[in-house]
């Protein structure tokens, strides 16, 4: 399971699936545990959310900051 995260607004659903995949792949291949790789993909599907298009433009260091606690999902660019 991972953290439930409020991320208003939603400004395009296309791309979550494959921006949770996409997590998903990168934690396996960088050595996170299960549960960190959980963590990861779900905070950068969330992250997917806020950005328009069907490509994910968030960095590793966006995704971490919203999994350590930056539950506003305002990226810092």
């Amino acid at each position: 399971s991972a953290p439930v995260y409020d991320i208003l607004p939603i400004v395009d659903r296309v791309g979550g699936g494959d921006s949770f995949s996409g997590g998903l792949i990168y934690g396996l291949l960088s050595g996170m545990s299960c549960q960190e790789t959980v963590e990861f993909a779900a905070a950068a599907s969330c992250l997917k959310h806020s950005i328009h298009g069907d490509f994910n433009h968030v960095s590793r260091g966006e995704v971490m900051a919203l999994i350590g606690g930056s539950g506003s999902g305002r990226i810092q660019r």
